[in-house]
């Protein structure tokens, strides 16, 4: 086994050797973000002498401290956050092999790559392949739009998180070879927030030719914030500093805590508020339009999500935990924003599902909403702008009360279905088995079919292929859920997170 020390632009690196992997955490990919350069792009990292140890992750972006119950906590926190991570089998001997770049979830304001979920040993041993993750700037220090309310130097503010993946996959072009990757063959991934990221990456124009294949999970980023709405946050945000829009250097020396405590201001909301805006510079346009207008025509994908996907958003709902509210007209209540489609709606959904109660149909009915409709229109207009394929999957496997909820088929997808993310289990190992190597197999070469599973086809909106993940097989259908899939074509509603 060779030694762990890697040369890169900046300088050197030495990470860990953990049997077949060699794993380097907390390398910077860009100058830290801080003083002058908090909300402009980012910079090139400074040499540094020597050898770096790449050991310990790095800071995440200061963050609310909230999250849902059974999410990580970051290992620290700091305005210093741009560093990536690189898990590899090999540093010798050139390898060219396909790297793998996930952006983590979050919805732009929380989390990091450094949760133990997104650990890619396993992948590493499971596939030849290169996995890296990322930290980048979220919610307020990512996406304070500032563009129409101070000067030329900030006027990216509004796009500085998505500005650093585009800096993150710069490293990886310029760098990943000396860790065994192939800066040619690269793959990007994400799942919620990380989706909406991937979604945003493939209209921009900075980022093109920086990855090649893309794989959305339970995110389909379909619109960019318009600039009128980011400028109203904004505005709320510099009133609650008392700061003038134009003096950049009082937005430069507010404290840490109290820009989180200002974005803390738009309580629930806060975890949505902040996100990629359409400034026509950075994001031209809503990806479902550029994306049907031929955009990244030459990227294939693989589009998906869970069955259950509303269930850990309703998790503390009284309604779920008193069904009997949403008997009778209760439902139709609940969902009004749905309009004169509601009944309709609710209508096809009990046809469907004869012995299903009223919390049963809130949850297909919002995770549908929320999550797998999107998804279809993300691959519907991917397909109409361009001939490379997409794929499509909906992932069953069911844990407790909550189903396959949101964000649960993430461990699958990393191998990590075992201790310390999961349970020891025969059945979620197999069904790892199946979902990583599917990726695996998609970022070698760009398509998801191997020995383990039925051979998927491309999605079309005539057949609508889809191959369903669930505990015991992994099997293809086309148009699963169907009924419920058309009663949505004619609803004229938001497609958004229940409220």
């Amino acid at each position: 086994m060779s030694d762990a020390t890697v040369e890169t632009s900046a300088g050197k690196v030495c990470g860990a050797i953990d049997g077949s992997v060699y794993a380097f955490k907390g390398i910077p990919y860009a100058a830290p973000p801080v003083g002058p350069r908090r909300f402009r792009p980012p910079a090139q990292p400074a040499p540094w002498p020597g050898i770096r140890e790449a050991v310990s992750y790095g800071a995440s972006c200061p963050q609310p401290a909230r999250r849902p119950e059974g999410w990580s906590q970051e290992p620290s926190l700091s305005e210093d956050c741009l560093y990536l991570n690189v898990w590899t089998p090999s540093v010798a001997g050139g390898g060219r092999r396909p790297v793998l770049v996930l952006l983590h979830g979050g919805g732009f304001s929380i989390g990091s790559g450094s949760w133990p979920v997104y650990d890619g040993s396993a992948l590493v041993r499971r596939g030849d392949v290169v996995v890296v993750t990322v930290n980048h700037r979220l919610g307020i220090f990512g996406y304070l739009h500032l563009m129409e309310l101070a000067g030329p130097d900030v006027a990216s503010a509004g796009n500085a998180g998505m500005l650093d993946l585009v800096a993150a996959l710069e490293w990886v072009r310029e760098n990943i070879a000396s860790f065994g990757g192939d800066p040619s063959n690269v793959t990007i991934f994400g799942e919620s927030g990380g989706g909406a990221k991937v979604s945003t990456l493939l209209v921009m124009p900075a980022a093109r030719g920086l990855f090649h294949r893309a794989i959305v999970q339970s995110g389909p980023g379909l619109r960019a914030k318009l600039p009128e709405q980011a400028t109203e946050v904004a505005e709320k945000v510099l009133s609650d500093l008392g700061i003038n829009g134009g003096d950049q250097r009082a937005l430069e020396a507010v404290p840490v805590e109290r820009l989180r405590e200002a974005q803390g201001q738009f309580g629930r909301r806060g975890v949505f508020a902040f996100s990629p805006v359409l400034d026509g510079t950075h994001v031209i346009d809503h990806p479902s339009l550029a994306l049907k207008n031929g955009t990244a025509a030459d990227v294939p994908m693989v589009i998906g999500c869970n069955r259950d996907e509303a269930t850990l958003f309703l998790a503390m709902d009284p309604s779920l935990k008193d069904s009997a509210s949403l008997e009778g007209d209760g439902l139709s209540k609940r969902l009004a924003s749905l309009g004169d489609d509601g009944r309709r709606i609710i209508e096809t959904y009990r046809r469907t599902r004869p012995a299903a109660s009223g919390r049963d149909l809130l949850i297909a009915i919002e995770s549908d909403r929320m999550m797998r409709v999107p998804s279809i229109e993300l691959a519907e207009r991917k397909l109409a702008g361009g001939s490379t394929p997409v794929y499509m999957y909906l992932f069953c496997w069911t844990a407790g009360p909550l189903g396959s909820a949101h964000g649960y088929e993430i461990p699958f997808v990393f191998d990590n279905a075992r201790p310390p993310v999961m349970a020891e289990s025969a059945a979620r190992q197999a069904l790892a088995a199946r979902m990583s190597e599917a990726w695996i197999a998609f970022a070698h070469r760009g398509a998801p079919d191997h020995g383990g599973i039925p051979q998927w086809p491309g999605y079309s909106p005539r057949e609508r292929a889809t191959m369903i993940f669930d505990r015991d097989e992994s099997r293809v259908v086309n148009d699963p859920f169907g009924q419920e899939r058309a009663a949505w074509e004619s609803v004229h509603v938001p497609i958004s997170m229940p409220a």
